[in-house]
């Protein structure tokens, strides 16, 4: 497997997370939608942490790239942090609409990072890390929250 394909599989898992905390808040089924949000919450952020601390920083040191594309993931990571804070007070205090409008905006918020992942930072990353490919996927693989 390629970090590419690595990181564009964990995205689509992020992304059934999500479905699933919608499904439950559209039932009214506030403990299940807690429990699928936090699974949802926590492994975006891991994927998050993969990037920031591991993907990112040896990307920048292979490629003298600093202020390129990694700094713009960098900004719409903290987007979607400030997003999460909000979705966790709609939850906790149950308020479906609020929550389906905060949730469409970081649908689209990573629907639109994910594409610049997947179809450019991700194709530049594998050429330049590409000799170190099986143990940076072993790595990413084992990740910690």
């Amino acid at each position: 497997m390629t970090i590419k394909d690595f990181m564009t599989h964990h995205h689509r898992e992020c992304d059934r997370h999500l479905a699933a905390v919608e499904t439950a808040v559209e039932a009214k089924d506030f403990d299940e939608a807690m429990r699928q949000y936090s699974v949802f919450k926590a492994e975006t952020l891991r994927h998050f942490k993969m990037e920031e601390e591991y993907l990112f920083p040896m990307f920048e040191q292979k490629t003298g790239m600093t202020s390129g594309p990694t700094q713009v993931m960098r900004m719409e990571h903290a987007q979607a942090r400030a997003l999460f804070e909000k979705l966790d007070e709609a939850l906790a205090q149950k308020q479906d609409e609020r929550f389906f409008s905060l949730s469409d905006s970081l649908m689209i918020l990573l629907q639109q990072h994910n594409a610049k992942e997947e179809q450019m930072l991700y194709t530049m990353m594998q050429r330049v890390m590409d000799d170190e490919n099986d143990e940076i996927v072993k790595r990413l693989s084992s990740y910690e929250s």
